[in-house]
């Protein structure tokens, strides 16, 4: 194992609570947790725990510029790791608490949602705990591909015999229990590569959780998630999207579009290297032009010559630059939408959230192509958490500490991995040492 130790890097960042807010009444586990968010433009990482009335409080927060991460994936293992190690050692030296295991964002390997159906026999004896572990059981099996690990097996409805729309069918009389599952699963390489990163770290996985369903518990109020929503992460190297209905997830995706590939827009048509064009991006960025864009004159330094040497670009150029980007994500959105044949559920509104959805008319462009009510949302407050890191392209990262305390797994008093006997990491080495 990599000797290498894990340090706090930077200055101290104070801590400053947050209002308190109301939150959903749920089972609550206390934690604390460590979660980990991988992403292309930072690898952040958040200690917390939940109160007895399930507000989030943040112990540690460490945040680091991504390093080995190119579209979610891990394409340079010794960047990846010191970054990771960085970003955790800050959260623990904050909290004064060291991590053994983490909850991960799942967005490598090229994440795919299917929904299933199982029937599983009763014989008009009242349903088990058993029985509903057989029937997701069941649907893993179904959902197992070549070079594919099953992530996601979330029981969404139940109906027993001709009795639909059962919650929990525990202690219900039937002859036959049918449930609906949505299972996501990934490529087992880019898992078996990330794994092998953490564990480098000195890090085991407590569970990989798929980024965009994160980004939802972060970002969703309560009709939101029970009258349906589409949550559009508009992260850096790529855009996920998650569908809500009846406080579940129905489907999940990932656009291999986001943010950077903006940046790498601008710096392409105005001649200006990648670190101008963020800024520009940052300062000047639209999508939606106006009438004075022609007249008002950007300072653009031109890439390879002198430093005194700046052109004065009109921002029209710079707007003309992003818009057809944003326009393709926000069709590429609509058409993986429309192929997830939600009906009604795929077509309520939509919330956004990650750094790019922070850029100027992003909301009215997506509520133009994607004909849908559109809103920008923040992610819900974390007492005690650094006011910097509230902000939409840290959603993901909220999202996972409030999925390990509890927020958005269905049955929560059924272990459906019981019969392994192991731990997630265990189980997930064992299925690469099998299948690849």
């Amino acid at each position: 194992m990599n000797s290498m130790t894990r340090r706090h890097s930077g200055q101290d960042m104070p801590i400053k609570a947050l209002p308190d807010e109301a939150v959903r009444p749920r089972n609550i586990r206390s934690g604390p947790f460590g979660v980990l968010d991988i992403g292309s433009t930072k690898i952040a990482c958040l200690i917390g725990r939940a109160e007895a009335d399930g507000r989030l409080r943040a112990m540690g927060f460490g945040w680091q510029k991504s390093r080995g991460i190119r579209g979610g994936g891990i394409v340079d293992l010794e960047e990846a790791e010191k970054a990771i190690r960085a970003a955790v050692g800050q959260a623990e030296d904050m909290a004064d608490l060291r991590l053994k295991s983490v909850y991960v964002n799942l967005s490598c390997g090229q994440p795919e949602s299917r929904l299933f159906n199982v029937q599983w026999p009763v014989d008009g004896r009242a349903v088990t705990a058993e029985d509903v572990k057989r029937v997701v059981r069941e649907a893993r099996h179904r959902a197992n591909a070549e070079g594919r690990a099953t992530i996601h097996a979330l029981p969404l409805s139940f109906s027993t015999d001709e009795t639909q729309g059962v919650t929990d069918p525990r202690g219900l009389f039937c002859d036959t229990l049918t449930a609906q599952l949505h299972v996501v699963d990934a490529g087992a390489t880019a898992l078996r590569t990330l794994s092998h990163c953490l564990s480098r770290c000195e890090l085991d996985i407590a569970a990989l959780i798929s980024a965009p369903l994160a980004s939802g518990l972060a970002t969703l109020v309560g009709d939101e998630r029970e009258l349906g929503a589409t949550v559009i992460d508009m992260g850096g190297g790529t855009t996920s999207l998650a569908v809500f209905g009846e406080n579940q997830v129905l489907h999940t995706g990932i656009i291999p579009v986001g943010g950077l590939h903006v940046t790498t827009d601008i710096a392409k048509g105005l001649s200006t290297s990648i670190a101008h064009a963020e800024r520009l991006k940052a300062l000047y960025g639209n999508c939606l032009a106006s009438p004075d864009d022609s007249r008002e004159l950007l300072p653009v330094p031109l890439v390879g010559e002198a430093e005194h040497q700046i052109a004065q670009v009109p921002r029209s150029h710079l707007i003309s630059c992003i818009k057809p980007r944003l326009e393709e994500l926000f069709e590429l959105t609509k058409d993986r939408l429309e192929r997830a044949g939600l009906g009604r559920a795929g077509n309520v509104r939509v919330v956004l959230t990650g750094g790019a959805s922070q850029l100027g008319g992003v909301r009215e462009l997506a509520s133009q192509i994607l004909d849908r009510q559109v809103r920008l949302g923040r992610p819900g407050t974390v007492v005690s958490l650094p006011e910097s890191a509230s902000a939409p392209n840290f959603a993901t990262l909220i999202g996972l500490l409030a999925f390990a305390t509890g927020d958005g797994q269905t049955m929560q008093d059924i272990d459906f991995e019981s019969e392994r006997g192991q731990g997630w990491f265990a189980r997930l080495v064992d299925f690469l040492k099998n299948r690849v």
